[in-house]
């Protein structure tokens, strides 16, 4: 099961190779040193690496196939369980994939700005690509200062999920808009035992934990990742009410016994998630979900909405990021691969018959206005938030994910109590991160 590009967010990667069986797959046909697109009869071999297992490797292995329709004699090989270790690896042995799928836009940064994926502006100016095609937020996490070096393939967006029973239980009705709201409804709904134990929270505000990452959580409040001067801006009041409306809801759980809570859910790609077993009665998460509640645990009755967010004005907003896919350095067969990633990335039919397999949102406005797009009620709560103008991609910078890590660690130490001062240690953050940047010289 894919993790993210989910929230997983989790740093897990693909990588595709194509191998030329013919002349003509990857030879430059200009000065600057493009490479050709294959012959529509070349034969060439493509060796697809992904993270994908399972049902979705099944569906991500049918859109590689529709490749064919363009280039018959192509041979389709798809693996699944590699990462962007692998990538890396590769790059640096000189013998990398000759295109890279991977789900870490943490990473991008780094991918475009060290040169490890290369920059296809070039192959997008000559075939005249139209990126207007692609959302704003999209093409905002898939490239870095001006260096598109990686394309999209699908989006995951982010939402509020709740227990339909769980809230009527509590004489809720409605989905909460605001973070008052979600206060409230969250502490409505916790059941406790006699001992103080909780049975049921009514929403697990752990930072780090499933999918509440802090670019996930971001923009229901308006907190940026850095001003105008291009430096990280965390001591904000804006990320301090993020952590201050967390840490509230910590202290009504109690650290210790909210950690003991935690400690006995199952992990987030499982069935014994918390919210498929009714543990938690609101969480956020991807519209990804809504596939893996419906396998299994079909009997949860649930909805979706929009996140709550601190502000009314800023309801309807929610973080997106997704699958990234690019040309590794070194790759022998450029011209084939950057053929691949345009399909991938523009392919209107192979765009929506891959989204209504593993139910990720597609990354072109014409794949989100086709009607063959399959829509339920819930899944439309996350189509709705992608085609709106509020969502915010990843924060992108040259040093992967050590700036999310950061607040993260910061923010575990804020709610467990061991951090008294809330802007002075944001201040700290914002200079940990200052320096990495300053560090990596990009």
């Amino acid at each position: 099961m894919r993790k993210v590009s989910r929230a997983a967010l989790l740093c897990v990667a693909a990588a595709v190779s194509l191998t030329a069986c013919a002349a003509g797959a990857g030879k430059s046909d200009q000065a600057g040193g493009l490479a050709a697109a294959p012959g529509k009869d070349d034969k060439f071999t493509l060796t697809v690496w992904s993270n994908y297992s399972g049902r979705e490797q099944d569906e991500v292995t049918k859109a590689l196939e529709s490749f064919k329709k363009k280039y018959p004699n192509a041979e389709i090989k798809h693996e699944g369980s590699q990462d962007d270790d692998k990538i890396t690896a590769g790059i640096r042995s000189g013998n990398p994939p000759d295109v890279a799928l991977s789900f870490t836009t943490d990473n991008i940064g780094q991918f475009c700005s060290s040169g490890s994926f290369q920059d296809l502006k070039p192959y997008i100016d000559r075939d005249k690509v139209d990126l207007n095609q692609i959302p704003d937020a999209v093409r905002s996490y898939t490239e870095y200062k001006g260096n598109r070096c990686a394309m999209p393939m699908l989006n995951d967006v982010y939402g509020l999920y709740f227990n339909k029973e769980l809230l009527a239980a509590a004489g809720i009705t409605t989905a909460p808009k605001t973070t008052a709201e979600l206060l409230d409804f969250a502490k409505r709904t916790t059941k406790k035992a006699p001992d103080g134990s909780i049975e049921v929270a009514g929403f697990l505000p752990t930072m780090l934990f499933y999918a509440n990452r802090p670019p996930i959580w971001a923009p229901n409040f308006g907190a940026k990742w850095a001003g105008p001067d291009g430096k990280s801006s965390l001591a904000t009041p804006e990320w301090a009410e993020m952590l201050k409306f967390q840490k509230e809801l910590v202290d009504f759980y109690g650290f210790d016994n909210l950690e003991r809570f935690r400690a006995g859910l199952g992990q987030e790609y499982s069935t014994d998630h918390a919210f498929h077993q009714q543990k938690i009665a609101m969480m956020i998460d991807g519209e990804y979900r809504t596939a893996f509640l419906k396998d299994q645990a079909p009997n949860v009755k649930f909805g979706t909405a929009p996140f709550p967010t601190i502000k009314p004005e800023l309801y309807g907003t929610g973080f997106t990021t997704g699958t990234i896919m690019g040309v590794p350095k070194g790759a022998k067969n450029a011209g084939a691969a950057w053929e691949l990633i345009k399909h991938l990335s523009f392919d209107t039919d192979t765009i929506v018959t891959l989204s209504n397999g593993i139910k990720n949102i597609p990354s072109t406005k014409a794949a989100l206005a086709d009607p063959r797009l399959e829509v339920d009620e819930n899944f439309k709560t996350f189509i709705d938030l992608a085609k709106s103008d509020k969502l915010q991609g990843n924060p992108v910078t040259p040093i992967g994910d050590a700036h999310i890590k950061a607040i993260g660690d910061f923010a575990t130490s804020w709610q467990s109590g061991k951090v008294t001062d809330l802007m002075a240690g944001l201040k700290d953050v914002d200079k940990q991160i200052d320096d990495e940047i300053a560090k990596s010289g990009k």
